[in-house]
């Protein structure tokens, strides 16, 4: 049985709700990771957790900062790893500040820097559909032409692994019976 949950958002706003309904799971110290391609929606979902997790502030892609600090009920550090080349840039970007459990970090291209995570962390991958499947979206961000996002949430440690399966009812309007 695999611990990965397979969700499906259909525009900005579900993948926003999707990622308050994941916040509402997030404590202290916790990592997020976010993978897939440009313009999939890391950002979006990061949006939706951070205000849940009482973030007002505009929450926009830290990709040419590299990383993005919120003050909310819980500490929110954003960070972008899409352009580093190496794991020394990561850690003097202030990785470390990632660990400080005051915060709740998401790291967008996290997969690109596994040997650096904690043992336990909560991995968010989202997936466009195929170019010959997905309809013509040029607005992103906007719910007018949308196109539906694969989301899979997989937890990484026991406590995680828990917690996942403690959002399970939560998270049922966004399952999908075809996880192919």
């Amino acid at each position: 049985m695999s611990a990965e949950v397979v969700l499906v958002s259909r525009t900005a706003s579900e993948t926003r709700a999707l990622a308050a309904t994941v916040a509402a799971a997030l404590r202290p110290g916790d990592v997020v990771t976010l993978t897939g391609e440009l313009g999939a929606g890391k950002t979006c979902f990061v949006q939706g957790a951070a205000a849940t997790l009482g973030v007002t502030e505009r929450v926009t892609s830290p990709s040419f900062l590299l990383r993005r600090e919120y003050r909310g009920r819980v500490p929110v550090l954003h960070l972008d790893v899409y352009r580093l080349d190496t794991l020394a840039e990561v850690v003097d970007l202030g990785y470390d500040e990632a660990l400080d459990r005051h915060r709740i970090t998401f790291i967008e291209w996290g997969d690109a820097m596994s040997p650096l995570l904690p043992p336990e962390y909560l991995e968010v991958e989202l997936r466009l559909p195929p170019p010959e499947v997905a309809p013509h979206s040029g607005d992103h961000d906007g719910d007018a032409a949308a196109e539906p996002r694969r989301i899979t949430v997989r937890p990484h440690g026991a406590d995680w692994l828990r917690r996942l399966g403690a959002l399970a009812g939560d998270l049922q309007p966004w399952r999908t019976p075809d996880p192919a």
